[in-house]
């Protein structure tokens, strides 16, 4: 199996650069690794708010997850005669995620909502945001265009059996909702791998958290996906690359697919839908709310006077002002004060959005 379309076009870069002794896939995976957003992903939510267990996953774990199952997937499904890219495969994983807010998908839905609602904030269309406009100062980090496609169509939250890559070419600043199909193979792969990755381990941190327990968890999981994260995630890659491989298109078996709805199913029910996520998840709303709305006050008074930010007693103004510094090329006159604030809102790692609120609503003076 082959992608839709030829390398030079896969590879293309918004500037173009000398390529090196890398690759070009994999110095995709060395400028995410090395840019301030992937680091901050190791305190940001994946499911549970501020983890303090040092066990229970993070985003940044996450994505460290989903880049190797979709290596892994690569890798059988070349076994079996495919010509799939791993290092394409891998940079997609490590950077989808990029563009999440603090708190998980609680934070996404608080800003959406802040913004207007109708999709004003997704966290796909903001990780091609980050990569591609507010990394590096505002500079981007000029990946490739493949890597970028994978990031903007990775969809985790979209359950299909099978899935293929679209036949046309898009330009990805046009795409503004989460209904798209990857341009590539690999992409496909990585939206099944996020899937792949959250369903088993979301259930491991919930038992370890004592939400849930091993024996509610439905016969048919239990029989055709197994209870612990490494049964699930190594029945499901198994399934994937032997279906696959059988089907000549990317996706699961029937049975397989039928367990997995059960389990995302009850993952609804028990762990994303239970009364401790929805006191976090308001949690969440007040710290979010009162963030955007000070610093969206702040901008409109200071606007880029960036002494006034450095006078104020409170360290979220200077660092604010700080940011509006550093990217004051970027914005300009042209970007509106509600996106500037939800760009630095949504790059805050869960322990920085929390003392960002202590600061502004118990002042220190």
């Amino acid at each position: 199996m082959k992608n839709p379309f030829s390398n030079e076009q896969y590879l293309k870069r918004t500037k173009e650069i000398s390529e090196d002794t890398r690759g070009a896939y994999f110095r995709d995976q060395t400028a995410i690794i090395h840019s301030l957003a992937f680091r901050r992903l190791k305190h940001k939510t994946q499911v549970f708010f501020a983890p303090q267990n040092d066990h229970i996953c993070t985003r940044i774990e996450h994505v460290l997850h989903v880049a190797t199952i979709a290596k892994s997937i690569c890798k059988g499904l070349n076994t079996n005669g495919w010509e799939l890219d791993v290092e394409m495969a891998f940079a997609m994983g490590l950077g989808h995620d990029l563009g999440h807010a603090p708190f998980g998908h609680d934070g996404e839905w608080i800003l959406n909502k802040l913004l207007g609602g109708n999709g004003a904030f997704i966290h796909e269309i903001n990780s091609y945001r980050i990569v591609e406009h507010i990394a590096n100062n505002g500079k981007g980090l000029n990946l490739t265009y493949a890597v970028k496609d994978g990031i903007i169509t990775h969809n985790g939250e979209k359950y299909e059996q099978y899935l293929m890559p679209r036949a046309e070419l898009v330009d990805l600043e046009t795409i503004k909702s989460r209904n798209n199909i990857p341009a590539s193979l690999e992409a496909c792969i990585v939206r099944f791998s996020d899937k792949i990755a959250y369903l088993g381990r979301d259930i491991e941190d919930a038992l370890t958290l004592k939400l849930i327990q091993k024996t509610s968890i439905p016969e048919n999981v239990k029989k055709y996906l197994g209870t612990s994260n490494s049964n699930i995630i190594s029945t499901l890659v198994d399934d994937i690359i032997a279906n696959s491989a059988k089907e000549s298109k990317i996706g699961f078996s029937d049975e397989k697919f039928e367990a997995i709805k059960y389990l995302r199913d009850f993952n609804y029910r028990n762990i994303y839908l239970s009364p401790d996520k929805n006191r976090n998840a308001e949690k969440a709303k007040n710290i979010i709310e009162k963030l955007f709305y000070y610093l969206n006050d702040l901008i409109l008074k200071n606007h880029y006077d960036f002494e006034k930010y450095k006078e104020s007693r409170l360290l979220i103004d200077s660092e604010f002002g700080n940011y509006l510094e550093k990217m004051q090329e970027k914005y300009g006159d042209s970007i509106s004060s509600e996106q500037i604030v939800t760009d630095y809102v949504a790059g805050m790692t869960d322990f920085y959005a929390i003392e960002a609120f202590k600061q502004i609503s118990f002042p220190n003076f």
